[in-house]
């Protein structure tokens, strides 16, 4: 037997075009949920790799498929339903439309339709494409008038000025995050290994007031220090490259690095970003189904959505 069973149909999986059979919203002004997965194919790639990660979205879609049936049944990592009772659901806006060569429109794209969705009261759960991303997501945070705090999980810093001569680049998101107004501090964990950035990089980082937690710290001293730095009731934005994982469990990446961070070590930092402050827009970035093992990582990345996902209901529900 070559072909592998369908056991999505086991679990009485339908037909689903949409994020874990979520309901689909084509209307930003009018969104009505707990949170909104947005997929972004693309915005600033750079020349010698160009949309390497454009099937992200689709592919995370494709991997919880098997469970559309099962969004009410009891989710031991959330302690219930995904979305209980008093909750809203959260929906599904599709792919932002994109160019391979306009990389000011794609910002633009992603910039306006996340300022409209956080002006719903409706946080928007990005999925990418490559880390280049969250730049214009932080971006749209500003016209909300209110400060933040980047709680990035990710194995690289990304604070190089330019690289390849482009400065809104996947290794520039964080650098770029620094000189927005409405940051007012960034948490980094997961550093690992060797990435782009240069040591003078790293110093700038700490000069502008970044705390640091490498992904040796956390294999040393485990997660309560970085969870006792997220300041009680702040507005945190949470940018998750899935690189910051153990590869072992996330081989859908470009950017596969030794160690790496467990799937409940992740979970746990946003339980503790809900928990200690309130989280205001995720994203979820650097995902390349090409390069997966046996569908290892769109099965870990797309149930921390749901996760978050759940998170989030919760959060709002204040339950």
């Amino acid at each position: 037997m070559n072909e592998k069973p369908d056991l999505g149909a086991l679990f009485g999986a339908t037909n689903a075009d949409t994020f874990f059979g979520l309901e689909k919203c084509d209307d930003f002004d009018a969104i009505d949920a707990s949170s909104a997965f947005i997929g972004a194919p693309c915005a600033t790639p750079y020349g010698s790799v160009g949309a390497y990660a454009q099937n992200g979205p689709s592919s995370l879609r494709k991997a919880i498929a098997s469970l559309t049936a099962n969004i009410d049944r009891h989710n031991f990592d959330l302690g219930g339903p995904t979305f209980p009772k008093g909750t809203k659901r959260a929906v599904d806006c599709g792919d932002l439309s994109w160019s391979e060569t306009d990389f000011a429109s794609n910002r633009q794209v992603i910039r306006q339709c996340i300022s409209k969705i956080v002006a719903r009261d409706v946080v928007p759960i990005l999925i990418g494409g490559d880390d280049s991303v969250p730049i214009p997501m932080i971006d749209a945070l500003a016209d909300t008038g209110e400060s933040y705090t980047i709680l990035q999980i990710d194995a690289h810093i990304d604070w190089r000025d330019s690289h390849m001569g482009e400065t809104h680049g996947l290794s520039s998101t964080m650098r770029r995050a620094s000189e927005m107004k409405h940051i007012e501090k960034i948490i980094q964990i997961g550093a690992r290994g060797i990435g782009s950035g240069h040591s003078d990089d790293f110093e700038d980082a700490k000069n502008w007031g970044v705390k640091f937690f490498t992904g040796f710290d956390v294999y040393r001293t485990g997660l309560t220090p970085v969870i006792q730095e997220i300041d009680i009731d702040s507005k945190i934005i949470l940018c998750i490259d899935i690189d910051a994982l153990d590869p072992a469990i996330t081989p859908n990446t470009i950017g596969r690095t030794p160690g790496g961070l467990s799937y409940y070590q992740v979970l746990e930092l946003i339980l503790a970003a809900a928990d200690r402050g309130h989280i205001a827009a995720v994203d979820f970035v650097e995902i390349m189904p090409e390069m997966d093992i046996d569908g290892i990582g769109g099965l870990n990345v797309s149930r921390l959505v749901a996760a978050t996902m759940g998170i989030i209901a919760r959060q709002q529900a204040k339950i």
